[in-house]
């Protein structure tokens, strides 16, 4: 059976005293979801803030205004933030984020089904900007399969 992405991630962080958490806009939940599907997840994810509107962004995840002013909420330096946010909000060893436009286009000139990534630990934080054009539930799918996939690949990078 081809282990899945969700159990490649149970398999990092399993037993190794290193945690992880979430911060979602545009995948509303589904990485949680995800990572919830595994049986004894409980032993390293924390928990997630599914920040839908900007003031859930900055006052709880501490996304700077200016940033989303300047930037743009469907940007790397917010999707950055957001990451950053949840993980000192939770105390985990690893976050990732996701702020994007399941449907729709923004004024920054983002079409729909854009969405930055952003994954964070003690090496820093990275992220990586992602397409696809799938409709409203497909995008959300999409997203959050490449956000894990990406924050996979990070926390093995950084676990070496």
């Amino acid at each position: 059976m081809k282990e899945t992405i969700q159990d490649r991630i149970a398999r990092l962080l399993k037993n190794s005293g290193r945690t992880l958490s979430a911060a979602e806009s545009c995948t509303g939940g589904q990485i949680s979801h995800l990572i919830t599907t595994v049986s004894g997840s409980s032993s390293y994810y924390l928990g997630s803030v599914t920040s839908y509107a900007v003031s859930v962004k900055e006052r709880v995840l501490g996304v700077p205004h200016r940033t989303v002013a300047e930037k743009g909420l469907v940007s790397g330096e917010v999707a950055a933030a957001m990451a950053e946010g949840v993980r000192r909000l939770t105390g985990s060893t690893f976050s990732v984020a996701t702020t994007g436009l399941a449907e729709g286009a923004d004024e920054f000139g983002n079409p729909e089904g854009t969405v930055w990534i952003a994954a964070s630990g003690p090496a820093g934080t990275i992220t990586r900007k992602y397409h696809c054009d799938l409709g409203r539930k497909g995008n959300i799918r999409r997203f959050a399969n490449v956000a894990l996939h990406f924050l996979a690949a990070y926390i093995e990078e950084n676990s070496k």
